[in-house]
């Protein structure tokens, strides 16, 4: 088993990339519903605030800030994985999946990056919206509908034509 190292900084903010196990799904767009009430549970059940989110067909990233005196991000994404992998029926699954009770719907880990600083944070939140984009999925941001993009167009934050500054580099977890 890997001795996976991570970072643990109590009210911290961190970037998160949370897949699933086919990367050829459209589960997570499909279901959006049901991702939003499992999201929503575990914000109920272990409050943590969103400051961006996208929602692609295969994969998700967002950005979370913790409460002051807690680093436990890994029990909230087990909150949404479990949530929503309940709503969604059973299919064929691995002996070893059937063992460990998971549906296979989602990758085992998931990758989370500290946000160091202003400038790690904006370069983030740049890449969560501008990933639709990216993936082809649509050629403006503003076209994408499972993006916390929207909310920040509302709050006078990003124009409603922001479409990023072309290829964004950098190492974002994916």
């Amino acid at each position: 088993m890997s001795n996976y190292r991570r970072s643990l900084v109590p009210g911290g903010t961190y970037f998160f990339t949370v897949t699933l196990a086919d990367r050829r799904s459209t589960l997570l767009t499909d279901s959006i519903d049901q991702l939003r009430q499992a999201y929503t549970l575990a914000v109920e059940r272990s409050p943590f605030k969103t400051t961006a989110i996208c929602v692609l067909p295969d994969h998700l990233h967002a950005i979370w800030t913790l409460p002051e005196g807690n680093a436990d991000y890994s029990h909230r994404w087990s909150l949404i994985k479990s949530q929503f992998s309940m709503a969604i029926p059973a299919t064929n699954r691995s002996e070893s999946k059937a063992r460990k009770r998971e549906k296979g719907i989602w990758q085992r880990r998931f990758w989370e990056h500290q946000i160091r600083d202003e400038a790690d944070l904006n370069r983030h939140i740049d890449y969560i919206h501008h990933n639709p984009v990216k993936h082809g999925l649509v050629a403006r941001v503003k076209a994408w509908p499972y993006s916390s993009f929207h909310r920040y167009v509302r709050a006078g934050l990003l124009p409603e034509d922001w479409a990023g500054i072309g290829e964004l580099n950098g190492k974002f977890g994916e």
